[in-house]
């Protein structure tokens, strides 16, 4: 299958088109400030803290989204430091209680809500950044109007921020229009959320009944941002343009149907499970599954069996292996998009 450049294997991809000394400064800090720790996950081994180091250190998909757009971090004394975060997370490394504990937490086996909850826990021990709340409900009498993902105070003032972690795979011959790009379920599309994080999520701070619950909390102004992580998959074979804003350096695989899987021969694949979607795979070398055992999941997995997230491995000098390539393998008849 062969590895993509720009992928989450770690090659080096100019970020926003700007050199190392200009990344620190002005929009580019608020947007990748930690853009010289980008394979810091991968020498990383706890599953949750290489998780929660993705969150952190991945590019976003979109560089220019209709909506603004900040790093969560951006007015962080990380942000200024970079080699503190770096410190903190090798520590978690060494010992991750305390984040397994937090993570224990959470009732929720969606995706979105742990990559909000590894966002919650860094927010809440980052230098300079006072985590006011975390899933703030908005309320009319005993009505739920929405929530507010994260509420925060820095040197650059108070934020309500919402975080997404989306992966979107762009059918053959699509446009720059983000409403072509779908998710593996076709469930959304990516338009449909830029124009529900525009419409809905981000207005909520400044309502009236917002207001109420921000004075409860000392806060009049806020600034209402949004954090979109997570990868872009291209069609195998076939050609997609990325979506209109796309960040140069953002995170990418491949998609393909099942009628056109080819593996070479000595490649490692495996199929990830949904709660480790996010960080590039590290399979110990008990873990990793030998050519035949894929090959015959392979081969009782139906042919209409949603959308699997796939890994190409490699071994490396500590024996672990290290994912290099992450495809979606989809049902021949994929989308499954409902009659117009």
């Amino acid at each position: 299958m062969g590895l993509l450049r720009g992928s989450a294997a770690g090659d080096d991809v100019p970020i926003m088109g700007e050199t190392t000394g200009q990344r620190q400064t002005g929009y580019a800090r608020k947007m990748t400030p930690f853009a010289q720790l980008h394979d810091l996950p991968r020498q990383l081994q706890r599953p949750a803290v290489r998780d929660l180091a993705w969150a952190l250190l991945s590019p976003p998909l979109l560089s220019a989204p209709p909506c603004p757009q900040r790093h969560p971090l951006a007015g962080s004394l990380w942000a200024r430091q970079p080699q503190h975060l770096e410190q903190w997370l090798r520590g978690l490394d060494d010992d991750d209680q305390p984040l397994r504990e937090w993570l224990a937490k959470l009732g929720s086996r969606r995706l979105g809500h742990y990559y909000e909850r590894l966002w919650q826990f860094a927010l809440g021990q980052a230098p300079g950044v006072e985590l006011l709340a975390a899933n703030l409900a908005i309320r009319d009498g005993g009505h739920t109007l929405g929530e507010l993902d994260v509420l925060l105070r820095d040197g650059d003032g108070v934020h309500h921020l919402e975080l997404a972690i989306k992966l979107y795979l762009g059918p053959p011959g699509a446009g720059h229009a983000p409403d072509a790009w779908l998710g593996p379920g076709c469930h959304d599309r990516l338009g449909s959320k830029l124009a529900h994080l525009a419409g809905h999520q981000l207005p909520m701070s400044k309502g009236a009944h917002s207001r109420e619950a921000l004075a409860r909390l000392g806060v009049e102004q806020v600034q209402a941002h949004m954090w979109l992580g997570g990868y872009l998959f291209y069609p195998w074979p076939g050609h997609a343009e990325p979506p209109e804003g796309a960040d140069p350096g953002h995170l990418r695989g491949r998609w393909l149907r099942r009628q056109d899987w080819v593996m070479a021969e000595g490649e490692h694949w495996q199929p990830l499970q949904r709660h480790a979607w996010l960080a590039p795979a590290r399979v110990e070398a008990n873990e990793c599954w030998p050519v035949e055992q894929f090959a015959a999941w392979l081969q009782v997995l139906e042919r209409q069996a949603p959308a699997q997230l796939l890994v190409r491995l490699e071994q490396q000098a500590d024996g672990a292996w290290q994912e290099v390539e992450r495809v979606f393998l989809v049902a021949d008849s994929w989308p499954f998009l409902p009659e117009e």
